[in-house]
């Protein structure tokens, strides 16, 4: 990694291609349930980030595909580094939903 990298951020849009080419993976939405509600990416799962332990009654195999965002990206990184703590080995931060470029759920 050279260390403009480190600067480099994620595009959720990019990262949605590869979550959709991959049947079994796992959309999770780690905002509040009032930001969820207010609009979501279709086929998410929401586990606010204050319950995040919850993942692991939701998706118990460690070793699945789960692909993490939020409003900007700060709480989908946070949630990533608990899942990993928790066992998770394939849990990714792909940013937020404020540069997401596609229809919205509602709820």
């Amino acid at each position: 990694m050279t260390f403009l990298n480190i600067f480099k951020s994620t595009n959720i849009n990019d990262e949605l291609v590869k979550y959709r080419s991959l049947p079994d993976a796992i959309l999770l939405d780690v905002r509040t349930k009032e930001e969820y509600a207010e609009g979501y990416i279709p086929g998410s799962i929401n586990i606010p980030l204050d319950d995040i332990l919850e993942v692991e009654n939701i998706v118990p195999d460690h070793d699945k595909q789960i692909f993490v965002y939020c409003l900007r990206g700060t709480r989908s990184k946070k949630a990533v580094s608990k899942m990993k703590m928790l066992g998770y080995k394939n849990a990714v931060s792909i940013g937020g939903i404020a540069s997401y470029k596609g229809p919205l759920g509602k709820k």
